[in-house]
């Protein structure tokens, strides 16, 4: 089932280069297979999945990532569908607004852009509020994302008291607090990230001082648009040491903020793996993190928590 997201025309809309195109990319194989891409996204919609599994209650609304620039709508979207439904778990897929018109960083990270995290606030309280009709417990809702993806779902977790857009209907009065985030190779999170897109962004905006943290490493520095408090969900991050695109630092920096705001969190870290891996296995460990993101959902009671495996007889 796929519905708009917004009764009528989104708002702060940018603009684009053409019409909404799905595209193969065929040159780049992700283990030994294409992947697809959505670009010059204006109507986002939420495509909404139900479980195949026994139903758990929970709920995920997925984020593709592309740079805020395109979409990978398989690789990062319906492939984790299939993956979140199977488990018993509701999937909502957002198509979120994306532009490759302007300067950088086109149509995010928030607050140099409004659009993507608009959408994602209105998705998830479209969640809440057909929580009832969709067998949905309102109170297990999560966000999972990738890459750009990754830094929409920290910015749900961080922003998720600030009203983005005019209310357009009785869904918006209900909370955009995720229960839980899931950030997969993210990026924009570290202070590093925040002095390049504030050097290359449209504003061209002055970062404040740096904190002790910074000073002392400016690798871990956080991003100071990233306010976490102890009201930021609990959280799950992934990333390989050898990823070219977002740094590891990403990961690093925010995991150390949640720690020191006392937010329940969990971080994997691989030496390979590089980006944009999404789901599909390969010889690498990296891959078979969804069993990990299984086993700490059931930790923190979203889901029922497996059986331990059993000890191997002598």
């Amino acid at each position: 089932m796929q519905i708009p997201i917004w009764p009528d025309a989104a708002p702060d809309p940018q603009p684009v280069s053409g019409p909404e195109t799905a595209k193969t990319g065929a040159s780049d194989l992700v283990a030994g297979k294409p992947w697809t891409y959505v670009e010059n996204v204006t109507t986002p919609t939420m495509t909404i999945y139900s479980p195949t599994g026994t139903n758990t209650g929970a709920a995920v609304v997925v984020f593709p990532g592309g740079g805020y620039q395109i979409l990978a709508i398989d690789l990062e979207g319906t492939e984790v569908c299939d993956w979140l439904t199977q488990k018993g778990i509701t999937c909502a897929l957002l198509k979120y607004r994306v532009t490759d018109v302007g300067p950088y960083p086109k149509s995010g990270p928030y607050p140099e852009s409004l659009m993507a995290l608009e959408d994602a606030q209105r998705a998830l309280r479209l969640m809440r509020f057909h929580a009832a009709e969709w067998r949905i417990d309102p109170h297990k809702i999560g966000v999972l994302g990738f890459s750009a993806g990754g830094h929409l779902s920290v910015a749900m977790s961080i922003y998720f008291d600030e009203h983005l857009y005019t209310a357009v209907d009785a869904a918006d009065q209900l909370s955009c607090r995720p229960d839980f985030a899931v950030a997969i190779y993210p990026g924009h999170l570290s202070r590093a990230a925040a002095e390049y897109d504030a050097g290359m962004g449209a504003k061209k905006y002055a970062l404040p001082p740096p904190d002790s943290l910074a000073t002392a490493d400016e690798n871990i520095g956080l991003n100071p648009d990233i306010a976490v408090t102890n009201e930021t969900p609990p959280t799950f991050l992934l990333q390989a040491e050898d990823d070219h695109v977002d740094s590891v630092y990403d990961s690093l920096s925010y995991y150390i903020a949640l720690k020191k705001a006392g937010v329940p969190a969990e971080m994997h870290l691989y030496a390979h793996g590089n980006h944009a891996f999404g789901l599909r296995r390969t010889k690498l460990p990296i891959t078979a993190w969804p069993q990990l993101v299984e086993t700490w959902l059931g930790t923190i009671a979203m889901i029922p928590e497996s059986p331990p495996a059993a000890a191997p007889s002598n």
